[in-house]
């Protein structure tokens, strides 16, 4: 399955509007000018601001963003932040986006509590860059890792292996929506991999891959299914609200979808006729992902959230296979960034003194509120 790709010249023009069904993301060849221009936008922003959670740098971000970005690099983000047609995949990748100086990385740590963020903060200010061309303005959530910053550090924790979360390993990451469970989650996610030696292949999943909405589809329109909490709060019984799957336009709408959750979790709690829709729909989803593209250190994967699941394949982290041969080798290493495109449409989510603070807990429910 070959994937479209844009090179230097190039801007995404749509043909046949409406006709052709995606079933791969967009690919960016970022060319060593570019490259360039952006290590020293990274560079000289940190001089200036010190840390890319500066207010006073995410204040003006949009106007750094239009400003400093390469225009073509701009040009293909703003025209996504508003794309939701029927041939928009959701996601971009732009290949070779960064030159990862690996010997100042260091070895990756053992898990993300002991990431050095000194490290990455030049890596913060140009994800964020990349957000608001959308434009839209990096959050952070309470419920993931109680904020933990606007940049996550993503490790494969030894611990946590078997988990569905971004600190497993050993079992595929179903594909999933980030944060399934809010009525408020990101609109858009970047993961830049810094690292990603064992050969890991991204799994992505667009719900326009299906083409026009059919009747396995149209069902989950209905407000009728769980959407519990993920794999970090799975210490209780799900009780929680009810919510569509899908949701917006009926005949392009976003998706809230989480595999593992809603449909594998046997604390999920959905009624067998919930239950019965989602596996007919995960039927015929689980045979439209797309997991062609292994990334390589530089790369950056560009998610619009309402359209495009994400997950990832197995793999045992520190080694890959060589020639027949397993061989030792640096784990991987992802920096995860979410963002909204309006700090207005979350306010009575967000903590009282900082509008990119989402406080939401469960669906609508906000943390410390009964």
């Amino acid at each position: 399955m070959k994937s479209q790709s844009l090179f230097e010249d190039e801007i995404p023009v749509k043909e046949n509007y409406g006709c052709q069904i995606p079933t791969s993301p967009l690919i960016v060849e970022v060319t060593p000018q570019e490259r360039n221009i952006l290590s020293n936008v990274g560079t000289l922003l940190e001089k200036a601001f010190k840390s890319y959670e500066n207010p006073d740098y995410i204040e003006a971000l949009h106007l750094y963003s239009f400003q400093l970005l390469p225009e073509r690099i701009a040009r293909i983000l703003s025209r996504f932040g508003t794309d939701f047609s029927a041939d928009q995949y959701g996601a971009i990748i732009f290949r070779g986006l960064l030159e990862v100086d690996q010997d100042h990385l260091g070895p990756t740590p053992a898990n993300w509590q002991s990431a050095d963020y000194s490290k990455l903060n030049k890596y913060g200010f140009i994800c964020s860059l990349l957000h608001g061309a959308v434009p839209s303005k990096p959050v952070q959530y309470y419920a993931q890792r109680k904020g933990g910053g606007i940049l996550h550090a993503v490790i494969p924790d030894e611990k946590m292996a078997g988990t569905q979360t971004g600190s497993g390993s050993k079992t595929n990451l179903y594909v999933h929506t980030e944060d399934a469970f809010l009525l408020h989650q990101a609109d858009f996610l970047s993961f830049l991999y810094l690292r990603n030696e064992e050969r890991v292949p991204s799994t992505l999943y667009s719900v326009r891959s299906h083409g026009k909405v059919n009747k396995i589809m149209e069902k989950l329109f209905d407000p009728i299914y769980q959407c519990p909490k993920d794999a970090n709060y799975q210490d209780e019984i799900n009780d929680g609200p009810l919510a569509s799957v899908l949701y917006g336009n009926k005949d392009l709408p976003f998706i809230r979808f989480d595999a593992a959750e809603q449909i594998f979790n046997e604390k999920a709690g959905q009624t067998p006729e919930a239950l019965y829709n989602l596996t007919e729909f995960w039927n015929e989803a689980k045979e439209l992902i797309n997991s062609d593209y292994i990334p390589d250190s530089g790369d950056v994967i560009f998610v619009n959230n309402h359209l495009c699941a994400h997950g990832r394949s197995a793999f045992t982290a520190g080694q890959r296979e060589e020639n027949g041969i397993i061989v030792p080798c640096e784990r991987r290493q992802m920096l995860r960034m979410m963002s909204k495109t309006s700090l207005i449409h979350i306010r009575s989510m967000t903590h009282t003194d900082d509008p990119y603070f989402v406080m939401e807990e469960h669906l609508g429910k906000v943390f410390g509120q009964d």
